[in-house]
C-alpha cells in the first residue's frame, strides 16, 4: 500500500464535508435533507436513552498501552451506535453513493470521520486512508456487514485493517429494549424514546502482521462468531427485561 500521502490531508478529508458538485440539484437536496433529518432524529432520541454497559474490561484492553480499537458491529445498530460513540473522532467507511454521502455527513456532525469506499467500490483506497488515520491516532469503525449485506455476515475489512496497523478489533453490540424495526435489508433498529440500551463489548481480536489468507479467514470467522455471541446475549437480555 502506498502511504506516502501526508496524514494532515487524510485528516482534513475525513472530518470535512465533501463537495456535492458532481450530484444533480435534486440529489443535492435529497442528501442535505436526509443528513439533517437523521442528525435531528438521532440527537432527539439519543438524549432520552438510558445506557447499560457490559464488558468494560474488553474496551479497556483495546484502548490502552498505545493501541486504539477498530470498533466492529452490525449495520442495523448504527442508530444507537452513532449517538453512544459520538465525539470520539472514530473514522467510519461509507459507500461511494448518494446514501453513503448523507450517512457520511450526519456522522460527521456527531464528531466522526468518514472515508469513502465499500466492499464493492473503492475498498483499497479507503483501506489505505484508514491505515493512515489509525497511524495518526484515530480509532476506526466498521458496520461489518454493510453497506448492502448479507445481513449478519462479517466482511474482511476490519481484519485487514488490524493486520496492517497492529490495532485490535473490538466487537460489540447495542440492543435497545424497545425499538422499531425498519423494513430494510438490515432491518434497521431505531430505539424508542426513553428506552434502555445494552452496550456490550466482546474480547478484542488481534491479527498478526504476517497473517496469510488462511489466518485472515480464520480471524474473520472468529469475528463472525464473536458478533453472533454478543448479539444473542443482547436479545436474551431484551426478552428477560421485557418480562420484568
Amino acid at each position: 500500500m502506498d502511504l506516502s500521502a501526508k496524514v494532515p490531508d487524510s485528516l482534513e478529508r475525513a472530518y470535512s464535508f465533501t463537495s456535492l458538485a458532481n450530484y444533480t440539484f435534486k440529489d443535492r437536496l435529497v442528501i442535505k435533507a436526509a443528513d439533517f433529518a437523521f442528525f435531528i432524529l438521532i440527537s432527539i432520541i439519543g438524549k432520552t436513552l438510558r445506557w447499560s454497559v457490559r464488558g468494560q474490561e474488553h474496551f479497556d484492553a483495546a484502548s490502552s498501552n498505545g493501541v486504539i480499537p477498530i470498533y466492529t458491529f452490525w449495520h442495523n445498530r448504527i442508530f444507537p451506535g452513532t449517538y453512544f460513540f459520538r465525539n470520539r473522532r472514530i473514522v467510519i467507511m461509507t459507500s461511494r453513493s448518494k446514501d453513503g454521502e448523507y450517512i457520511a455527513r450526519f456522522i460527521q456532525r456527531f464528531g466522526y470521520g468518514a472515508v469513502r469506499g465499500s466492499s464493492t467500490r473503492g475498498a483499497v483506497g479507503a483501506l489505505v486512508e484508514l491505515v493512515k488515520l489509525m497511524r495518526a491516532g484515530c480509532p476506526a469503525g466498521f458496520s461489518i456487514d454493510g453497506p448492502k449485506g448479507p445481513k449478519y455476515v462479517a466482511k474482511m475489512g476490519a481484519v485487514l485493517l488490524s493486520k496492517k496497523t497492529g490495532n485490535p478489533i473490538l466487537p460489540f453490540s447495542l440492543t435497545p429494549r424497545r425499538r422499531l424495526t425498519i423494513n430494510s435489508w438490515d432491518e434497521l433498529q431505531i430505539p424508542l424514546p426513553f428506552t434502555k440500551v445494552l452496550v456490550e463489548f466482546e474480547s478484542p481480536i488481534h491479527v498478526p502482521e504476517d497473517a496469510d489468507e488462511e489466518v485472515l479467514e480464520a480471524k474473520r470467522e472468529e469475528l463472525q462468531q464473536s458478533l453472533e455471541r454478543v448479539t444473542t446475549r443482547g436479545e436474551q437480555w431484551r426478552l428477560e427485561t421485557e418480562r420484568d
